[in-house]
């Protein structure tokens, strides 16, 4: 089963999406702030991430620029989930590290695309 770490601190958006994932067969593990999900991704070794932006403790930007310094988290995929839909948000989370980028309210298809391309070959499809 494919293990996907979500780092988000709203809880019904935690409810929501972890819900739909796991009834499309995935495995969902979650962090409430990110730096919960830096040491939820180093111990639970995720096929990809879904990382909320805005944050406790460490936001998302620096969370994911953390991750992908690590040796053993670099490689796992980060999507960024924000809604933040400004003009060159997108961009700047790419800078940040993050593989992709969504805005929510979450199109729950598009998300499904978007995790299928990240997710290695020969992974759950």
């Amino acid at each position: 089963m494919v293990r996907i770490l979500y780092v988000e601190d709203n809880e019904d958006n935690i409810y929501m999406l972890s819900a739909r994932l796991r009834r499309k067969g995935y495995e969902v593990i979650v962090a409430t702030d990110g730096d919960q999900g830096v040491a939820r991704a180093r111990s639970d070794a995720p096929a990809l991430i879904l990382m909320d932006l805005s944050l406790p403790v460490l936001d998302g930007w620096e969370a994911t620029r953390r991750l992908k310094t690590l040796p053993e988290t670099r490689d796992i995929p980060v999507i960024a989930l924000s809604s933040h839909a400004m003009a060159g948000d997108r961009e700047a989370a790419l800078a940040a590290g993050c593989d992709d980028f969504d805005t929510k309210p979450v199109d729950f298809t598009r998300l499904l695309g978007k995790i299928k391309a990240q997710l290695p070959k020969g992974s759950m499809s």
